[in-house]
């Protein structure tokens, strides 16, 4: 409790924070997002802007009707969306809440508390066009999380899945970010699903450094 304080009070901490509390995904996530943290650096600013520009024109130009995002965070990335319908879901209770709160008088957008182990999107009614993991795979540190987490995203989307993540194996240790190689994950275990675009990021890490840039670049997949 006395550390969640001390969080709260000086947020550039939470950068540090994995290493301080570290029990795993979730707790992790919950235990940032109720303790004042916010969805990183990725979802604001430059950054949140340029992926709310490929999104959106994505949307509009295949006339998507409805986007599931298996990881919706604190909402700010959203507030830079247009969707005709939209789903949330994320395994922070506290980053659900927020959201709900912050799209209250917004009847085209829902929100739900992800519970991997006993996520169905056929049963829970969760579906849609369009599947998105924004800055999300790079964070599934268990292998357990990893797999649940891929197999609900492309049984919850019905035509396209967007990815923006990094794509490369490495393990750092007692971290909340692990990369994953997941093209290949997805290309071995769902055949109907095909690569179709990857879109190198606007601002990368190479070009611009690990303070503005980013090292998640966009994946679009088509269901065949």
């Amino acid at each position: 409790m006395q550390l969640r304080f001390i969080l709260k009070r000086t947020p550039f901490l939470w950068r540090y924070a994995d290493q301080l509390t570290w029990r795993g995904s979730r707790p992790y996530w919950e235990a940032r997002y109720s303790g004042g943290g916010n969805s990183g650096a990725g979802s604001y600013g430059h950054l949140a802007h340029y992926k709310a520009d490929i999104l959106n024109e994505f949307v509009a130009l295949r006339r998507v009707k409805s986007v599931i995002e298996f990881g919706c965070g604190d909402g700010n990335q959203l507030s830079l969306a247009k969707y005709p319908s939209y789903i949330g879901l994320d395994v922070s209770k506290s980053a659900i809440q927020t959201c709900v709160s912050l799209f209250y008088e917004d009847n085209t957008k829902d929100f739900f508390l992800y519970i991997p182990e006993k996520f169905d999107s056929i049963i829970d009614g969760h579906a849609a066009d369009l599947g998105m993991s924004l800055d999300v795979v790079y964070h599934l540190v268990e292998d357990k999380m990893f797999i649940l987490y891929m197999r609900h995203l492309f049984e919850a989307a019905q035509k396209y899945v967007i990815i923006y993540s990094s794509d490369h194996d490495e393990v750092i240790k007692g971290s909340h970010v692990r990369h994953r190689r997941f093209t290949e994950y997805i290309e071995a275990n769902f055949k109907r699903w095909r690569l179709t675009k990857r879109l190198e990021n606007r601002y990368s890490i190479a070009q611009y450094g690990t303070e503005v840039g980013s090292f998640a670049d966009f994946y679009f997949f088509e269901k065949f």
